[in-house]
């Protein structure tokens, strides 16, 4: 089978506004369902989501859902009913088990964690969800700075539930089909994309070019079936490139 490359830009993904949110959703998300639209692989979830300072999400549920925060700006704080707090910041792998059950929220206190009106800035994030291969587990929280290996260049494997990733993720997730990995290229640096059925590359920054479909940049995602390992090529600005690889699909009813 010969990979087949659906391109997706930026300017397609739906954008959610609010007077504190700016949230560009990949997938189909909230509000007006598009059934055409509901996930790729295992991941149901891809939001590249701005903040104002002193605002964010209210303390809310989720159940049976593993979630994957990325911040690009800023600082994220988060707490939860597990009695979990963290600072999630640029470089700073963040996982979230909703299990059976969990409360949490997700605030950008710039200004009150400085006290300094200098920092009183927007956070940036993506937050990815993917389906757990186990249902109604306990819930749980993970976290780890991976900036130093992200500074060595190359895949970094940022979170995965796969076997073959078990001695190099940094974070673990209660999903046996699937790894994220993140990578910052500099200018013209090349890197291979996974072998895998399922693969999704999302620019965080910057650009890229994807070899066989052309340039890519910031906001644009590349769903590939049966990816046979193509490369990337950052432009002359480098890149962040988030990239998830799946042996798996679900069906959604």
């Amino acid at each position: 089978m010969r990979a087949a490359i659906d391109i997706r830009r930026s300017s397609s993904r739906r954008l959610s506004r609010t007077d504190w949110l700016r949230s560009w959703n990949s997938f189909s998300f909230g509000a007006r369902p598009e059934p055409a639209n509901t996930h790729f692989g295992l991941l149901l979830v891809s939001n590249e989501d701005t903040v104002k300072p002193g605002t964010g999400f209210d303390t809310h549920p989720h159940q049976d859902m593993e979630i994957v925060t990325w911040v690009l700006e800023g600082a994220l704080v988060h707490q939860d009913s597990t009695g979990h707090n963290g600072l999630i910041y640029p470089g700073l792998a963040q996982r979230m088990t909703a299990g059976s059950g969990i409360l949490h929220s997700e605030k950008n206190d710039s200004w009150t964690l400085t006290g300094d009106p200098e920092h009183n800035n927007a956070v940036h994030f993506i937050q990815m969800w993917v389906l757990p291969d186990t249902a109604n587990v306990s819930p749980g929280y993970e976290q780890l700075d991976i900036n130093a290996p992200l500074t060595q260049g190359g895949w970094a494997t940022l979170a995965s539930g796969m076997p073959k990733h078990s001695g190099t993720r940094a974070i673990s997730i209660r999903q046996k089909h699937a790894a994220l990995h993140v990578a910052r290229l500099r200018p013209a640096e090349t890197l291979h994309i996974a072998t895998a059925p399922f693969v999704h590359v999302f620019v965080a920054k910057g650009a890229l070019s994807l070899e066989g479909s052309g340039p890519l940049t910031q906001g644009d995602a590349a769903r590939i079936t049966a990816a046979e390992g193509q490369r990337i090529t950052a432009a002359d600005r480098g890149a962040e490139v988030l990239m998830w690889e799946m042996d798996a699909t679900v069906i959604l009813r």
